[in-house]
Formats: C-alpha cells, sequence, structure tokens
C-alpha cells in the first residue's frame, strides 16, 4: 500500500505568501487586490484579473487545490507498481507513436503530391504560352497586327 505526503514547499518569495494570504482571505480578496490594482496601476490589475481567469480562482478553485491537483497527477512516464498495465501502457504508446509517425509521413507525401501537381501545372502552361509565343512568331506576324483594330464607321462602345 502506498502512502501520499504532499511535499512541503518552503517559504517562498513574496508573491508566493500573497498568493497563499489571499487564497485563506477567500474569492472576495482576489476582487479586492484586483480592484485596487487597476486603481494604483492599470497593469496590476490587468495582470490579475488574467492569473484570477486563467488560474481559476473565479470558479471556485484555490491554489492550494490546484497546487494538489498538479502534484499527484497522473505522469505518462512513471510506473504504476502493476507490470500488466505497464506493459500494455508501454505498448499502447509505441503504436500511437508509430500511428503518428504514418500520419506525419502521409501528410508529407500528400502535400509532395500537391505540390507537384500544382508546379506540372504551371509548368504545362507555360509551355503552351510559350509555343503560342514562338508560333505567332514564327508566322512573321507582328503584336502590332495581330492586334483588333476598331472599325472607323462604329462609335466606342459597339462591336
Amino acid at each position: 500500500m502506498h502512502t501520499y505526503s504532499e511535499p512541503r514547499r518552503s517559504g517562498g518569495g513574496f508573491l508566493r505568501r500573497t498568493e497563499s494570504w489571499l487564497d485563506r482571505q477567500g474569492k472576495g480578496a482576489w476582487i479586492a487586490a484586483m480592484v485596487v490594482g487597476f486603481v494604483l496601476f492599470w497593469p496590476v490589475g490587468l495582470a490579475l484579473l488574467a492569473y484570477m481567469i486563467w488560474g481559476k480562482k473565479m470558479f471556485n478553485r484555490t491554489c492550494h487545490t490546484r497546487a494538489h491537483h498538479h502534484d499527484s497527477s497522473w505522469s505518462g512516464t512513471s510506473a504504476t507498481g502493476n507490470l500488466a498495465f505497464d506493459s500494455y501502457k508501454t505498448e499502447a504508446l509505441r503504436r500511437l507513436e508509430d500511428e503518428q509517425a504514418a500520419f506525419e509521413a502521409f501528410l508529407e507525401r500528400l502535400r509532395s503530391s500537391k505540390d507537384k501537381a500544382e508546379f506540372d501545372t504551371f509548368m504545362d502552361e507555360r509551355a503552351r504560352t510559350s509555343k503560342a509565343r514562338d508560333a505567332a512568331e514564327g508566322d512573321g506576324a507582328s503584336e502590332d497586327e495581330t492586334t483588333a483594330k476598331p472599325v472607323k464607321d462604329r462609335r466606342p462602345g459597339e462591336y
């Protein structure tokens, strides 16, 4: 049987002590600190607001609860002591890594074939325009002769 003891943290710095004190005082203290921060220097209030939102302070989770949750979270590389489960987990992770590598290789081949198709289309179009230009020059027709000239007895805009 395993017993879990939460690691003791040293006194920490000013910010950690302040956070701990605000946690003990409750949500109202956090809100008051945020308002004072906005009044004194708005970036401090904004930083506190962001910390409260992203730190889940506004959703009934204290720092102590969050710290305990992170300390006891499952690490993908830790052994559980159950050999059957550990071997299954290792095999499943290896299989997922193999599938991920195969999928990334597929995506690379897909991108490569799409790029090659686009490049081939560009080169074919370029070859066609080059052949058409060469044929027009070979006939002896100049660019001025091949452009349409307006008819003199028609008004502009009529065809």
